[in-house]
Order: structure tokens, then sequence, then C-alpha cells
């Protein structure tokens, strides 16, 4: 039940957060392909780029990718959150009574490698899909996917069962950081924001100030690790299915820092607080509202 709870809090907080999500691909994508003259779009910010693609792809293509979207929140937020709650009930992150911030760092980062693996091959599909779009506005290398099934399909047949997990290198340290972050943060800062006494310990919003003060961390440790990710599940790759921009996560780190400095790593930045932001506090919030509604009704 706690899987099942915490993949259904994921995908209540990505039925909200998925336009955002679109607009954070395709501001960490910009700028990659640019120097050949593929493509010349240039976003401007989190809002020039949301009217952008709602103007020109229509309202359904702020929400590509959503089917993708919703099965890796389930199954990646499913696992993760679901392993640390069974860590957290079996009182591994505490000592002495208090939570404790190595331990909840660690179990946090444990948590997020295992649901990186496991939702690995959906978010590759999903960053494929939230990246395709209209010419005129298309930025990074543009798939030509029917849908979830039809891409995993493709790919499959193609470069085989590894081919689905191409990118993972850059998907471990992504979520084991922003994982160890926002899981630690939150147990942390829910435990002074109850210490505060400004609501009941009870209260809902404990949680919603809590996720709040999470989120902040977690979007300024996990941005440079997500455009790498990004750019690497969506760069072109050879017969062989070796990518033909980047040879894995390091290179990739290097080459966008190299070109475009350290603000090509926090590139989305904005983006990625619109939508990791209101991501963290409403999948923590209602993380936690279900398993106080589940401990009373069990």
């Amino acid at each position: 039940m706690d899987f099942v709870l915490s993949g259904a809090a994921a995908c209540g907080a990505c039925l909200f957060t998925n336009p955002l999500e679109v607009v954070k691909t395709r501001m960490q994508l910009q700028g990659e392909l640019q120097s050949r003259g593929t493509y010349q779009v240039h976003y401007r910010n989190v809002f020039h780029a949301f009217y952008t693609v709602g103007k020109v792809d229509g309202l359904a293509g702020l929400q590509k990718g959503l089917v993708p979207a919703l099965f890796y929140q389930f199954f990646m937020n499913g696992v993760r959150l679901g392993s640390y709650a069974i860590i957290e009930s079996a009182g591994y992150i505490h000592t002495n009574g208090r939570v404790s911030a190595i331990k909840t760092t660690i179990s946090g980062a444990l948590a997020g490698v295992v649901g990186a693996v496991m939702g690995s091959p959906i978010y590759l599909v999903k960053t494929h899909l939230q990246s395709q779009s209209t010419s005129s506005i298309a930025v990074g290398h543009q798939y030509k996917h029917q849908g979830m099934i039809h891409a995993l399909t493709a790919i499959y047949r193609e470069h085989g069962i590894l081919g689905l997990w191409r990118g993972s290198s850059a998907a471990v340290p992504r979520v084991s950081v922003g994982s160890a972050a926002q899981l630690s943060t939150f147990s942390s800062a829910k435990e002074f924001v109850i210490d505060l006494q400004v609501f009941r310990n009870d209260s809902w919003l404990v949680a919603l100030s809590a996720g709040m003060i999470s989120s902040v961390v977690v979007v300024l440790a996990m941005t440079p690790f997500d455009v790498v990710s990004t750019r690497l599940y969506n760069q072109p790759v050879d017969h062989l299915g070796k990518g033909q921009l980047y040879k894995g996560f390091f290179d990739c780190f290097s080459k966008t820092l190299r070109k475009e400095r350290l603000t090509g790593l926090y590139k989305g930045l904005g983006a990625s607080y619109f939508r990791l932001g209101p991501h963290t506090i409403l999948s923590l919030f209602f993380w936690d509202e279900m398993r106080k509604l589940y401990k009373q009704f069990r």
C-alpha cells in the first residue's frame, strides 16, 4: 500500500505540472544544435516558452507526453517514496527520537537509485514525446513517435532491451541527488515546522510548508543533472545505439559547461522551479495526507 499511495500521489501532482515539464524540456534543449543552424527558435524565459508552445502547438501541445509521464511518476515515485516510507516506518531514519539528516539523505539517495533504474525506459520515451514539436519552434533532435507504446516498440526493435535504458547514466545521479535532497529536507523541515508550533501537528499545513521548503533545495541541487539527463535522453543515436552528440554523463556535462558555461547547466531554472516546485509540494503533500488517511481507516 505504501507503493500504491506514493505512486498515486505523484500522479496527482503530475496532472497539474506536466505542461511545465514540457516547457522545461524545450528550454533545456535549446542552444544544443543552434550552432549547426538546425533549429533557430529561442525561448527567452518560461513565460515566453509557455506562450509560444501554447500558441503554435495548441493546448494539447502543453500536455505532450502526459501518458508516459503518469506511468513514470507512478512507477518511479511509487518505488522511491514507497521504499522510503518503509525505511521510515522501520525507524531507520531516526536517532534518539529525532530525524537524522545523514540517515535521511542516504535513505533518500538509495530509494532514488532504485526508482531511477525502474523508471528510466518510460522517462526516455517521455522526453522524446515532450520535445516533439512543430518545426517552426522545434529544439533538439526530433523523434517521430506516435505514442508511448509505439516509441517503446520502435526503440526496442532498433536497439534492443539495453536501448530502453539509454541515458540511465544521467538518470541515476539525477534522481538520487534529487531524492536525497527532497526527502531529507522534507523530513527535517516537517520536524522544524512542528517544533515551531505554528500549526497543529496533524494539520495539512505542516506537510505543505515542509514541501515548499524542500522544493527550493531540490531545484537548486537537481537542475544541472536534469539538463544533462534531458540532453542525453533526447540526443540522436547511430545504428548501434550510441549517442552522436555525447558519450555519456561526464562528456555531456563537460561539453555543456565548456560551450554554455555554468548558466547552460542551469538552463530552464525558472521552468524547473515552476515545474519541480509545485510538483514537489503537491506530491509530498498528497503523499503525506494519503498516508495519514490510510492509517486512520486501516
